[in-house]
């Protein structure tokens, strides 16, 4: 049986090689269980998780997803009429025969794992994770994953001669959650009768009262939840620098080790979802979001250092080799490369 990665077009002696080395790894580790995970427009993981056993032959055959997940606005909600006539021909895709999309009646992708993406999660015992990306039931890619633009757009540097790096600097909050109300009608998410669509937000409490900058006090205050942080992103092998106290209430910043564009977008997800599961286990609530609903908070967001490097050599293709005729260090050409000045335009 020809396996799907071959229709594809990535089965090389180099992935065959690699699924070979995850394979036997997943044997000898003693993995139970071995997730599928896929990141959808939102930043969501999603995805399935297989017995170890049928883990290997998923990594050559992919593992089926209902193509909705594609087409999600943030309340999970399907935002397109997939069951109607011209519902998704807007979409494009590989249709199947006698359809106008590959998303046509929600019909399935396959989820194809990188097998290099291979993880021991260090707080769920016995699970593996694997990073993948949906591809059509012909063979196609998918092109409205998001990894998939970054690949295309990375693509279009390299036939120029370039590469990006990136260096991450990510803000968050960090809170403790509260025991459950005994106070009828108060807010209680895993309260049968409170089920609402979208779920109910938990309660919590800060970690730190905040407005006290890169504070040692508050730190040491935080020591058990930043440990939790720290933990989880070295046993994953994220290249992580420090973790730092933010100005907000409850907010904290992790900073990276510059990598290359697409290493650091496959980190972000990994490291955005290991970090809320891992606190959550301890009791504490991890939100991305840019500014939590509170009266008193500082929004967050995220410093994405970027550069273009020349392929061949390395070289900083923002920076000029010698300064522009007639400039003075003011000058942003006495620095700056013609490409420099118009990426920052």
């Amino acid at each position: 049986m020809t396996p799907f990665a071959q229709l594809c077009g990535i089965h090389d002696a180099a992935r065959q090689a690699a699924v070979a080395r995850t394979s036997k790894l997943i044997e000898a580790s003693g993995v139970e269980l071995v997730r599928f995970a896929w990141c959808d427009q939102h930043g969501n993981l999603r995805g399935k998780t297989l017995v170890a056993s049928a883990a290997a032959k998923a990594l050559q055959n992919g593992v089926g997803m209902v193509s909705t997940l594609l087409l999600k606005d943030t309340s999970d909600r399907t935002a397109w009429k997939v069951f109607e006539a011209d519902g998704v021909a807007d979409l494009g895709g590989a249709p199947a025969a006698g359809k106008l999309s590959g998303f046509e009646s929600a019909s399935n992708l396959l989820l194809l794992p990188d097998p290099a993406s291979y993880r021991q999660l260090p707080w769920a015992a016995k699970t593996g994770w694997l990073l993948c990306q949906p591809w059509f039931q012909d063979g196609t890619p998918v092109m409205l994953d998001t990894r998939r633009v970054l690949q295309s757009a990375l693509a279009r540097l390299d036939a120029q001669g370039l590469a990006m790096l990136c260096g991450l600097e990510v803000e968050l909050h960090i809170y403790r959650i509260n025991a459950a109300s005994a106070v009828p009608g108060s807010p209680n998410p895993h309260d049968p009768e409170q089920a609402a669509w979208p779920g109910l937000p938990p309660e919590v409490s800060l970690i730190h009262p905040g407005y006290n900058l890169l504070s040692e006090v508050w730190s040491d205050r935080c020591d058990e939840p930043l440990r939790i942080v720290q933990h989880t992103a070295q046993a994953l092998g994220l290249p992580l620098l420090s973790l730092e106290i933010e100005l907000g209430p409850s907010q904290v910043e992790a900073v990276f080790e510059v990598s290359d564009a697409l290493a650091a977008a496959d980190n972000m997800v990994l490291f955005r979802s290991a970090v809320t599961q891992a606190l959550r286990r301890a009791g504490y609530h991890a939100t991305f979001m840019c500014r939590p609903p509170f009266p008193n908070i500082m929004s967050s967001g995220w410093h994405l250092h970027q550069s273009l490097v020349r392929v061949d050599n390395g070289g900083n293709a923002f920076m000029r080799d010698a300064p522009a005729s007639g400039t003075t260090p003011t000058d942003a050409q006495f620095t700056l490369s013609e490409l420099g000045e118009n990426y920052l335009a």
